[in-house]
């Protein structure tokens, strides 16, 4: 949502959904003909013209304040020639009606104001929310010894509220550990349950041994968050992840819980990486006995991983056709590693029409040169988890 104008009547920036002033004029000349033509067909102009005075009230729960204040002008210019032409019968019932036009229409300008205002507000809500998640994820290209990670983030400041996307992708003496999570429901209640997750990952993903190890953490952070959340009468929420273990070798492990499967592109292939099937979303394992399993997968040397939330994959066109990413992905497996994401981004807005309506989080993880492992320092926890699965 892009604000029309400030309280005072300039205009600033368009309103998505708003009225342009072609429409404004067409509504308005529009209605007074309809209701000239039918006066004149009933003999009942006069008592036809007075019901214009409701249209600026219309136009203020969408057009902007100087939009709405043109609009009364006009209702009452045109009672008023209305009146003159064909008067009522004394001048206590014109001056009545002419009294109510201005009352009426003068309301519809406050309540445009008031509107406005709070748009106004709400606006800078989302953008303080939307900057508060750049400042606190890491700027593009993160780097480690095993890889080099492009992407982009983009909340959609034009939602209702922001959503909660994070990634990370960190060296850690036992490889390269990567994260992407998507939190269920959008606002600041939806970006501190993403938070929460973001901090456990990057203590695990440093301290952990094993990748079982490291999203049990991240399943107790979520359990403990939507404890807390429970206690101020808050919604609890779950949160699809996808974890990387990224090691020397051409060999890479991976625990899904509930999210979109990464995507390989190599010189010779590009498809969606068979992780087999999916295990629940982080705050859910206690509706399963079943542990979490962690698939192994080839990443051999210079290819490229996608990873993305659903704001990706789930961008729809005007028809509600959604993006095609499986069949664009042949196109892309050539590019530098550096150009995906803005391609993507680009072929995204073109697809949408440049209606976005979430948040999208992408990741292109190129495999770099690579160097030994660190050995694991003194003080790494270990768990029951530590075979390597």
């Amino acid at each position: 949502m892009h604000i029309s104008e400030d309280p005072d009547g300039r205009n600033t920036v368009t309103r998505r959904g708003g009225l342009t002033w072609r429409v404004l004029a067409g509504w308005l000349v529009g209605i007074t003909a309809a209701l000239a033509v039918t006066g004149i067909a009933l003999d009942r102009e006069t008592g036809l013209a007075p019901f214009l005075v409701f249209l600026p009230t219309l136009i203020a729960g969408r057009g902007t304040v100087r939009q709405t204040a043109v609009a009364s002008v006009w209702t009452v210019l045109v009672i008023a020639g209305s009146l003159i032409r064909s008067p009522l019968p004394t001048l206590a019932a014109n001056t009545s009606v002419i009294a109510f036009a201005l009352v009426l229409d003068g309301l519809s300008v406050i309540q445009a104001v008031r509107r406005v205002r709070q748009e106004r507000e709400i606006s800078r809500l989302r953008s303080a929310a939307a900057a508060l998640q750049r400042q606190i994820l890491r700027p593009f290209p993160l780097e480690t010894d095993e890889l080099v990670v492009h992407g982009l983030y983009e909340p959609v400041e034009e939602d209702s509220m922001v959503g909660g996307d994070v990634y990370e992708a960190l060296p850690t003496p036992f490889g390269s550990r990567v994260l992407i999570a998507d939190v269920q429901g959008k606002g600041l209640p939806a970006i501190s349950a993403a938070f929460a997750v973001l901090n456990s990952f990057r203590e695990a993903a440093l301290a952990e041994l094993t990748l079982s190890a490291v999203v049990e953490a991240l399943e107790n952070s979520v359990r403990r968050h939507n404890s807390f959340a429970a206690q101020a009468g808050e919604e609890q929420r779950f949160v699809t992840a996808l974890i990387l273990d990224i090691g020397s070798e051409t060999k890479a492990q991976a625990i899904n819980c509930g999210h979109i499967p990464p995507y390989l592109l190599t010189e010779q292939e590009a498809g969606q990486v068979p992780l087999g099937e999916a295990s629940l979303p982080l705050g859910l394992a206690s509706l399963s006995p079943e542990p979490r399993t962690v698939a192994a997968f080839d990443f051999p040397g210079d290819s490229t991983l996608l990873l993305c939330t659903d704001g990706v994959t789930e961008t729809r066109n005007p028809s509600g056709a959604f993006f095609p990413l499986a069949e664009r992905l042949a196109a892309w497996k050539h590019l530098p590693p550096e150009e995906i994401a803005p391609t993507v981004h680009d072929e995204l807005k073109d697809y949408a029409k440049g209606r976005l309506a979430d948040d999208r989080a992408l990741l292109v993880i190129h495999r770099s040169p690579t160097k030994p492992p660190l050995r694991p320092p003194p003080g790494s926890r270990r768990t029951s988890h530590q075979a390597r699965a």
